[in-house]
């Protein structure tokens, strides 16, 4: 295996043929350097100058010699290149993962000021629940995971990121659909009504907000219809299976009709989303995606 120091100094004497003024170009005595090319090309079993006289010349070997060494040198060079730039931040991969309805600001900002940040970074994305979000970041297979808040988990750094509301979506042809949306409801109102319901392992301390909300109102709901996201509560509740609570934001973007959503008179302030990380990430990546979402990030938590 051919060393780069040793392509180094054969390129040294190829290119002035003179073993005196290679030795000053590598800033080294000549005799070290004599040394140096014989025991190359012992290794290599082929001569590579011809040493007649006074002169220096390159072997036909040696020729060929040449060019190898400069593509090793070239290699090595932008081997050194890359690292620097990856730890540097510059390349490299990120990995998110993302519950489908954080599929919108502020996401979609950071994800473009993160683009054009770092333009030679490749940014995959993947569509992740909850519980896998979390599971995926700790075995090292995503970088970043953009979830609902859940219980801890040991060794993950969790940022609350999107503060929001609960509203109450309903099926368009509900009797209160058809009052002004700027209208704020009471929950209570709703205590009878057929419930679509998020599965508790889908998000479990999102799933304990919803719970939370309508016992705060007096009541249980009925949840004959389960879901395993936002998304498709919201798509059942435009089927007319029955009504939901949802993130304002989320009423804001998806399901216009045939969804109608109202304001609560006593809403209660949720985490909708956090950035979650391994929590001794160093990963120059990973910390420059979290200073770019910092512009909407809410504290941070350590889970120890």
């Amino acid at each position: 295996m051919i060393e780069v120091r040793q392509a180094r100094y054969f390129l040294a004497v190829a290119e002035t043929l003179h073993f005196g003024r290679a030795a000053e170009r590598l800033a080294m005595s000549q005799p070290p350097l004599s040394q140096a090319i014989q025991q190359l090309e012992r290794q290599l079993g082929a001569r590579l100058f011809d040493r007649g006289g006074r002169k220096v010349a390159l072997t036909e070997t040696g020729r060929v010699f040449v060019k190898e060494c400069r593509k090793l040198l070239a290699a090595a060079q932008h081997a050194q290149e890359v690292a620097a730039q990856t730890e540097a931040g510059l390349v490299g991969t990120l990995r998110v993962g993302v519950v489908t309805s954080a599929l919108s600001e502020p996401l979609l900002g950071t994800i473009a000021d993160f683009r054009q940040a770092r333009p030679r970074v490749e940014l995959q994305v993947m569509e992740v629940d909850t519980p896998t979000g979390q599971d995926l970041v700790t075995r090292h297979d995503l970088d970043i995971a953009v979830i609902r808040p859940s219980a801890p988990v040991r060794g993950l750094r969790v940022r609350p990121w999107r503060h929001d509301q609960f509203v109450i979506a309903l099926p368009e042809r509900h009797p209160r659909a058809a009052e002004r949306s700027t209208v704020a409801v009471d929950l209570s109102l709703f205590a009878d009504e057929p419930w679509v319901w998020l599965r508790r392992e889908a998000s479990p301390d999102y799933h304990d907000q919803l719970m939370a909300t309508c016992r705060r109102a007096g009541f249980t709901p009925d949840a004959r219809h389960l879901a395993n996201s936002i998304l498709t509560q919201l798509a059942m509740v435009a089927c007319g299976f029955g009504v939901t609570l949802v993130p304002n934001a989320t009423a804001a973007r998806t399901f216009q009709r045939p969804v109608a959503y109202r304001r609560l008179t006593d809403p209660a302030d949720i985490v909708e989303l956090s950035l979650v990380t391994r929590a001794n990430a160093q990963e120059p990546l990973v910390k420059e995606f979290l200073r770019i979402a910092s512009g909407e990030s809410i504290g941070a938590a350590q889970l120890k």
